[in-house]
C-alpha cells in the first residue's frame, strides 16, 4: 500500500495504572487546576470541586490531559481525544494484567477488575 492509499489519521491506545500515594495532594492540584480555568462557568466549577473531593479518580481525571502526551511533537496535530479514569484493583503479579503480543490485556482484562466503581473521563473532537 502506497504513502497516498494509507489514512494520515492514527488512533494511540495508551491505558496507565497510576498507585495514588497521596490522595490529598492529588485533590488539591485538581482543586488548583479549576480554579485557575477562567472559562469553567460557576454551576460546572462547583460540581467539578465536589466531585474531585469526593473521588480521587474523579480528581485524576482533570489533572491528565491528552493535550500534554502530544501537544510538543513536531508534525502531529490533535484531532479527537478522550480518556476516563476509575478505581481498579490491581495485582501487578496477576496473568490478567500482562500484556499480550498484541498489547491486550489477559482474558480477564478489567472489566472484571472494578469497572463501576465510579469513574470520571472527557472527551473531545478538535476542528
Amino acid at each position: 500500500m502506497s504513502a497516498e492509499e494509507t489514512s494520515r489519521f492514527v488512533r494511540l491506545r495508551v491505558e496507565l495504572v497510576l498507585e495514588v500515594q497521596d490522595e490529598d495532594q492529588v485533590t488539591k492540584a485538581a482543586l488548583r487546576r479549576i480554579a485557575a480555568d477562567p472559562e469553567l462557568p460557576q454551576a460546572e466549577r462547583t460540581q467539578a470541586e465536589g466531585a474531585v473531593t469526593e473521588d480521587t479518580a474523579e480528581a485524576l481525571a482533570y489533572l491528565v490531559d491528552p493535550f500534554d502526551l502530544v501537544g510538543e511533537v513536531p508534525g502531529v496535530e490533535l484531532q479527537q481525544a478522550s480518556w476516563s479514569s476509575e478505581r481498579i484493583d490491581y495485582d501487578p503479579d496477576s496473568p490478567d494484567w500482562d500484556l499480550d503480543e498484541d498489547g491486550e490485556y489477559g482474558e480477564d482484562d478489567e472489566d472484571d477488575e472494578g469497572e463501576g466503581e465510579g469513574g470520571s473521563g472527557g472527551g473531545i473532537g478538535i476542528g
